[in-house]
């Protein structure tokens, strides 16, 4: 019987990669916008939106997190929404843009000082100069009088009005992608919307909403333990790379972004022939396709192609170290740098991945279970448009160092360098694929985000050609792009050991790291997850995260990715029942 196991579990799995192909129907419109529908009847909804074929890697020094602000800045409406007066409302942006030139030439004397040592920090208020603050009190007036025309929240309340749900938006180093579920008799609308806000933006509140984008800069990544660290490590990582910045952004970056600046990053990125629509759920085909053209047919095209990442990380010639005091843990956390999307080593390390990583793979087994130098593990490839990261890390147990855990990976490492995985195993990790890939064809939000981030990275035929491709690989396959990556000089390892003087080890091993403002958040989420009984929704929810969440680093949205494990423990438990 054990004989013939093997043989069957191939053929389930063969068929089931067969069968899940998306049915993607790809169009062109005249002014340059690709359009990709996807069309499912089982119930009367659909999602929709498009993907910015721009991110952070698109930035450049001196403007880094622009593409992120956009994120926020689609949302703040048109003409006809979002204002009571578009007129008046035109001019006081107009006056602000005036007062915020006379603040910069300000900014540009402050810095100017600071260069000769004659002021300490430029942020501080008191280094402001009499002029900067006789300008900021005439544009807090004109903030008063933008208020006076604003209608807050517009965009959204006509949304949900009509009763769709779920509007948001994500920004990655490859892409921004934007969403929202609406019910299938409301197409028209989302039509109208969304080409609405890409032919006619406003962006109102430009200033204030810059302030939003920094202070969820200082909430992500200053106020947690191991947020600036991370990015730190990051920057370590990436050498000439655009990666190399944060998505969120440099700290001296965000608030030095002119409106003019990114009207000018609108106008190169925002354009028809760099943006793809994608819609998926309960509508015929044709009909969508003449819909979204009558409206998005009206943006005129672009007249100047937005230009491509120009810079390549140079191959490592040695391995990069980074010690760390935090108030954390004491952990490793271990990069290598590896292969981008669709290459043809990416498969292999995906299934590397799923070998090392969960708590059935080798790293919990032989570094938490059998050598108990760790209290968890992790292992995670990600391909993205111009390049890729291998990321392992693992905390130390009580006794163990971050050493330890690091030498105990390279153990298994090692291990996998010298033996060739077992049929068996790689066969399991092959219906985990398989099993992962048909769930993910449930509903029209995770179609549609798998659609929208094939094709941000790189294409959106890899979400039909990547199953067949990683059932593919053999077990010489993963022995070699270990061989090949895993090598000491390809390497960028951060170890961690507690600050002096921080607080005991957390009660709960997922809570370390955290700050003490977020704790109490995982703590209520956790609560109130034991009441939902709706694993669908839940699933959902998760997708959403993780398409939030996509930036490439495990480390860099902690809280984010605490909660998701706890989102994706209720749902284990659900379908246990």
């Amino acid at each position: 019987m054990k004989r013939l196991l093997l043989p069957l579990l191939c053929a389930v799995c063969a068929l089931s990669a067969a069968a899940q192909q998306i049915p993607v129907v790809e169009k062109t419109l005249p002014n340059g916008f690709k359009l990709l529908l996807v069309e499912r009847h089982e119930s009367p909804s659909i999602t929709g939106g498009w993907v910015a074929h721009v991110g952070s890697a698109n930035e450049r020094p001196g403007i880094t997190g622009i593409a992120h602000l956009f994120e926020h800045m689609m949302f703040k409406g048109t003409p006809t929404i979002g204002t009571k007066d578009a007129k008046r409302d035109l001019e006081i942006l107009a006056e602000q843009e005036r007062v915020r030139d006379g603040m910069r030439a300000e900014e540009a004397k402050m810095r100017d000082a600071w260069r000769r040592g004659e002021l300490a920090d430029v942020t501080k208020p008191e280094t402001k100069t009499e002029r900067w603050k006789e300008l900021e009190v005439e544009f807090k007036k004109l903030i008063d009088a933008e208020r006076e025309v604003l209608v807050k929240n517009e965009f959204d309340r006509v949304y949900t009005t009509a009763g769709a749900s779920g509007m948001n938006a994500f920004t990655t180093e490859d892409l921004t992608g934007y969403f929202i579920n609406v019910p299938a008799n409301k197409l028209e609308l989302w039509a109208w919307m969304e080409s609405e806000r890409l032919f006619h933006p406003v962006f109102r509140e430009f200033y204030a909403e810059r302030d939003v984008v920094f202070e969820e800069r200082r909430m992500r990544t200053e106020s947690t333990p191991l947020g600036k660290f991370a990015e730190e490590f990051n920057s370590m990582f990436w050498e000439a790379h655009p990666y190399h910045w944060p998505v969120i952004g440099w700290p001296s970056d965000i608030p030095a972004i002119s409106k003019k600046q990114a009207d000018e990053f609108y106008a190169l990125y925002y354009q028809p022939q760099n943006i793809t629509i994608i819609l998926v759920g309960d509508f015929k085909s044709a009909d969508a396709e003449a819909m979204v053209t009558r409206y998005f047919g009206r943006i005129p095209k672009g007249t100047q192609p937005p230009p491509d990442v120009g810079t390549l990380e140079p191959e490592q010639l040695a391995e990069k170290r980074m010690d760390a005091e935090a108030e954390t843990n004491p952990q490793v956390d271990i990069l290598w740098h590896t292969v981008g999307f669709g290459h043809k080593d990416s498969y292999a390390l995906d299934v590397l991945q799923q070998i090392l990583s969960t708590r059935t793979g080798r790293l919990y087994k032989g570094l938490v279970l059998g050598r108990q130098v760790s209290t968890d593990t992790y292992a995670s490839q990600n391909s993205q448009k111009w390049g890729g990261a291998f990321n392992v890390g693992g905390e130390a147990k009580d006794g163990k160092t971050p050493a330890d855990v690091e030498a105990a990976i390279y153990e298994e490492l090692d291990r996998l360098k010298n033996e060739p995985v077992p049929a068996e195993e790689l066969q399991k990790v092959k219906n985990q694929f398989a099993a992962a890939e048909y769930r993910k064809l449930s509903a029209n939000f995770p179609i549609f985000m798998q659609v929208l981030q094939s094709e941000g990275e790189g294409g959106w035929r890899e979400v039909n050609e990547a199953g067949p491709k990683i059932q593919a690989v053999t077990a010489e396959d993963v022995q070699r792009v270990v061989k090949k990556y895993f090598t000491k000089e390809n390497r960028a390892v951060a170890t961690y050991l507690r600050k002096a003087g921080s607080a005991a080890k957390d009660e709960d091993p997922d809570l370390a790291g955290l700050s003490a403002e977020q704790k109490p958040v995982v703590h209520r989420i956790a609560e109130s997850l034991k009441s939902e009984t709706d694993a669908a929704k839940l699933k959902e929810a998760a997708a959403k995260m993780e398409a939030q969440a996509a930036s490439g680093d495990p480390k860099r949205q902690q809280l984010q990715k605490i909660i998701l494990k706890k989102v994706q423990e209720r749902i284990a438990e659900l379908e246990k029942k």
